[in-house]
């Protein structure tokens, strides 16, 4: 059997505005009415020779990877919490033991969250092709195969086919990112792919590499599964030790050093969608070659995306450009400098600007909620329950709040202490205060979304004013 195991830890600066790390590019519709995460899943349903999906993921994001999983009908083997990001080696090696402990004989398929598939069924044919090599011990990647001499990748060189294998060839070995005269070599060639990042290798083959050629690595992983635990639906990887595992990738940890490294050209319309250049690439266009989303007006434009996601948005005059517009920030670029918005994430970290982090709306498991507006003493917030949804049982030491239901019932539980908590119900248009240090709890009881505004007045309003007593969520 063949177990697709999603890494899901990305957080897509180079996509910033819309990508961000709370609330990263693989959880977004990028391309489609689904988000990337959800493309990805469903490109290998369980089915005869392949297994559940399992997806590892920041901890941050396991509400909304599992919450998206279920809406699109994926139950997981598994959705594994890493507590810090220590790139694709060491989860890798988590994904092997836990494919080994469901299947000592299993394949792993491990997928990026974030890559565009054209066309999946011509993906599928090249893991099909290449699970004949994983089952006879070889560590399988997936070559892109280039149209043009980018600089951008990674490139894989391929040698000989392997023995009684089509379409699948031994390494030569992998090269970093070349410059243009490079490039237009290897093209030429055509002994050279593109480094998708994708691999497909039977677990205990993989352990066994691992542990010669990176032991400290599978010692990390080994531990952080032993001495990690569940939470919900999730698993928890322990902290401790899995913070003892080099930031390493897959490709230098393993992939550059075994003998066994294999590759199968892969030609299904695959892009990393790294950048918003890359994204234009892949998008529809008008005659002017212009990608555009959202409420947009352009005139004598050319070769530019525009994304409007809150608001109009006039482009006049602009050629080669990225416009995309957030609620509560703009980025306007050339194309030819987009490998640049990283740098733009990483200074508005440094100045502590939240707009580096999170978005204008703040997704939680029951819910998101959005800033309207603040200033000293009070804010306002836009809260959405979803149908069944249930913020924790808590309380606040230096605020009150006022709430008023918008649309959708409300169950409302307060009081002043445990013992004298009252439950209300409101329909839209009537509205409830919680004073200052109450007890109480906002709850949607229907199946139709509730919308609340939250005006929120005192001498603090963080987040982190809460004390909880009681939450469905664990947290």
């Amino acid at each position: 059997m063949i177990y697709p195991v999603i890494l899901s830890g990305g957080s897509g600066t180079r996509l910033w505005p819309v990508s961000r790390a709370l609330y990263p590019k693989q959880l977004l519709p990028m391309l489609s009415d689904k988000t990337m995460l959800q493309e990805t899943a469903l490109r290998f349903p369980e089915s005869a020779g392949f297994g559940p999906t399992s997806v590892i993921c920041n901890a941050e994001h396991r509400f909304a990877v599992a919450e998206q999983l279920q809406s699109a009908g994926i139950k997981p083997s598994a959705i594994m919490l890493e507590p810090v990001g220590r790139n694709s080696a060491p989860a890798a090696a988590v994904a092997a033991l836990h494919v080994q402990s469901v299947d000592p004989e299993g394949l792993v398929l491990l997928l990026a969250s974030d890559h565009r598939i054209e066309r999946p069924d011509v993906f599928r044919a090249a893991v099909e092709t290449g699970a004949l090599a994983a089952r006879a011990g070889q560590m399988v990647t997936f070559g892109i195969t280039p149209d043009r001499p980018e600089t951008g990748y990674g490139y894989i060189r391929r040698n000989g086919a392997l023995d009684g294998m089509e379409s699948c060839y031994a390494i030569e070995g992998f090269v970093e990112k070349p410059d243009l005269e490079t490039a237009e070599t290897y093209l030429a060639s055509g002994d050279y792919y593109w480094n998708s990042g994708t691999f497909l290798f039977r677990a205990t083959d993989f352990l066994a590499e691992l542990k010669r050629l990176a032991p400290d690595i599978l010692k990390a992983a080994e531990a952080a599964l032993d001495k990690g635990h569940s939470d919900l639906d999730f698993r928890r990887l322990d902290a401790d030790a899995f913070s003892t595992a080099p930031s390493i990738s897959i490709d230098y940890a393993v992939m550059e050093k075994t003998a066994l490294g294999a590759v199968v050209p892969l030609d299904a319309g695959w892009s990393d969608v790294g950048s918003w250049s890359a994204l234009w690439a892949v998008q529809e266009k008008d005659a002017d070659g212009n990608a555009v989303q959202g409420d947009v007006w352009l005139h004598n434009t050319r070769n530019t995306l525009v994304r409007a996601e809150t608001r109009l948005v006039t482009v006049i005059g602009g050629e080669d450009l990225i416009v995309v517009e957030s609620a509560d920030a703009v980025l306007v670029a050339s194309k030819a400098a987009d490998q640049d918005v990283k740098l733009a994430v990483e200074a508005l970290k440094k100045a502590g600007r939240p707009e580096a982090i999170s978005h204008a709306t703040t997704h939680r498991p029951w819910g998101n909620y959005r800033n309207i507006d603040s200033g000293d003493g009070y804010q306002v917030k836009r809260i959405t329950v979803t149908p069944g949804g249930r913020l924790s049982l808590q309380s606040h030491k230096h605020r009150a709040e006022h709430w008023t239901v918008i649309s959708g019932k409300a169950r409302v539980t307060r009081g002043p202490t445990m013992d004298r908590l009252d439950v209300i119900h409101l329909d839209a248009d009537q509205s409830v205060d919680i004073p200052l240090g109450w007890i109480h709890r906002l709850e949607n009881p229907t199946g139709e979304p509730l919308i609340i505004v939250e005006v929120q007045s005192g001498s603090y309003l963080g987040e982190d004013d809460i004390e909880r007593f009681d939450d469905q969520y664990g947290r």
